[in-house]
């Protein structure tokens, strides 16, 4: 683990729905302006778990019904400096897929200004980052080879 870099956790979050599998994304607006699922950091003396936890209610007001840990990690650099963050260069991530209930989503105003409910195609087209966009073909790829099980 590297002191540098901010430990967190991405969050693909999904619902099932009539029409198929449906990834909630979020419209950021703090610190930079794009497109994203949920993620947050993870505080001292807190779990993985705990975090993703808390950190689904806090993004969407929705409580996690199924949490899936992914073996999948990754890091970036944050592309400008943030008072609050000033002994971090960047993020080091954990995946994680979350169910939610659809429907919908009580942000947190003060870190996006809206949502989409997007199947996989539009989701990963509105998507801001490559990083993310991985996560999520890797959520989706589990998503639909479970439902080829049942």
């Amino acid at each position: 683990m590297n002191p540098k870099y901010r430990q967190a956790v991405f969050m693909v979050a999904y619902a099932k729905t009539e029409e198929g599998l449906k990834y909630l994304i979020l419209k950021r607006k703090s610190r930079w302006r794009g497109w994203e699922f949920p993620k947050g950091g993870i505080n001292f003396n807190e779990t993985k778990e705990k975090t993703v936890i808390r950190e689904i209610l806090e993004e969407t007001g929705k409580k996690a019904l199924k949490i899936k840990k992914f073996k999948v990690f990754g890091k970036y650099e944050y592309k400008k400096k943030f008072p609050e963050r000033k002994d971090f260069i960047g993020q080091e991530y954990s995946l994680y897929s979350v169910k939610i209930k659809y429907g919908n989503i009580k942000i947190d105003e003060n870190e996006h200004s809206s949502y989409v409910w997007l199947d996989f195609g539009k989701a990963k087209k509105r998507l801001t980052f490559p990083n993310q966009k991985k996560c999520l073909k890797i959520v989706n790829d589990w998503l639909n080879d479970e439902k080829s099980k049942i």
